[in-house]
């Protein structure tokens, strides 16, 4: 199979060509159609071999997925692709590699925590371009100590990457693609701008970003689903005591602070639609229902006081479990008793 051509946005290097700094492979570069997917994420989650904090890079024909663990669970996924980068939702980044099962590939490997915060990051915030003369390395360490920058550098070498900290324009550590143990930083970092075997010049490209300080979690699409029925059941028991008003004062609420909580958008999807295809943390879906039940049933206790407290009981009784291990209860001004 002939690898894809497809070059990362505004950058020389290929996509097909991405390596990634690791600790151990766990599963060399194979066809996508050798994998059975679902086996190897019971494997991560369940074995003790394969609970371990590392990553997937799939390469498909227009783009590098990655999907990132923790202890063997996946916990978010990006693309690197033509147009740029992006976090991407779990679901999407399995269903993108098994349409390209044909002409996917796909490794996987363990790597540090702190080395999976900052793949995240580079595809999940603005990146800023660091031009390089290949020809002329030794300027990339004044410069940057020059202008006293403080961030990640990812610097890629024909496909191979490599993440630097500085604080201050001081370098502080990393992580290296393939350097030897007995390698010296400086030395590797020279072998990256050196010619090819052709005598051609390798395909740099060099960004800063900042450090992230811990890998975030998507929130699973069964919380996600979880979250969606408690809204509808509080708008069910609103409308039990507002026949004909719930859903009209749910959505006049919800047009209110989307704008604070993103979130709330997933939540009030129409009932029976599916699921929203949007990344967010387990904490900002508690939060926006939160703030959402408390301005709906704040409300609804102007014109009937001590309804509030009823509400919660009857519309997240099944659930509740869930809302006090996120803290739901304890930020509302109403004592729910069971």
């Amino acid at each position: 199979m002939r690898a894809s051509t497809a070059r990362l946005m505004n950058s020389p290097v290929r996509l097909a060509d991405l390596t990634f700094p690791q600790v151990n492979r766990l599963i060399h570069r194979t066809r996508l159609g050798f994998i059975h997917l679902d086996n190897l994420l019971a494997f991560a989650k369940r074995d003790r071999d394969g609970r371990v904090d590392g990553y997937i890079t799939a390469y498909l024909p227009d783009e590098c997925v990655l999907l990132l663990f923790r202890k063997g669970e996946a916990v978010n996924a990006a693309s690197l692709h033509t147009a740029g980068r992006q976090v991407v939702t779990i679901t999407e980044a399995l269903k993108r590699m098994r349409a390209e099962v044909e002409r996917g590939e796909l490794t996987y490997c363990a790597a540090p925590m702190e080395q999976l915060a900052w793949m995240y990051q580079s595809c999940a915030v603005p990146l800023q371009a660091r031009p390089l003369d290949p020809s002329n390395p030794s300027m990339v360490f004044p410069a940057l100590q020059q202008e006293k920058t403080s961030g990640v550098l990812e610097l890629i070498s024909d496909g191979r990457v490599s993440y630097l900290r500085f604080t201050e324009g001081r370098f502080v550590g990393g992580y290296y693609c393939d350097k030897p143990d007995a390698q010296s930083v400086g030395k590797f970092l020279e072998a990256q701008f050196q010619p090819g075997a052709a005598g051609a010049p390798p395909a740099i490209s060099a960004v800063v970003f900042p450090p992230a300080s811990d890998l975030p979690q998507q929130a699973p699409n069964a919380l996600i689903n979880t979250y969606r029925e408690l809204y509808w059941r509080i708008v069910d028991e609103v409308e039990k005591e507002f026949p004909g008003e719930a859903k009209r004062r749910a959505q006049k609420v919800s047009g209110g602070i989307v704008g604070q909580h993103k979130a709330i958008a997933i939540l009030s999807a129409a009932r029976g639609a599916e699921t929203p295809d949007a990344v967010v943390q387990p904490e900002e879906l508690a939060n926006a229902l939160t703030d959402w039940s408390l301005q709906l049933l704040q409300g609804v206790e102007v014109i009937m006081p001590g309804t509030a407290p009823k509400i919660l009981r009857e519309a997240t009784r099944e659930h509740r479990y869930v809302l006090q291990s996120a803290g739901f209860y304890g930020r509302l001004p109403w004592q729910v008793t069971w």
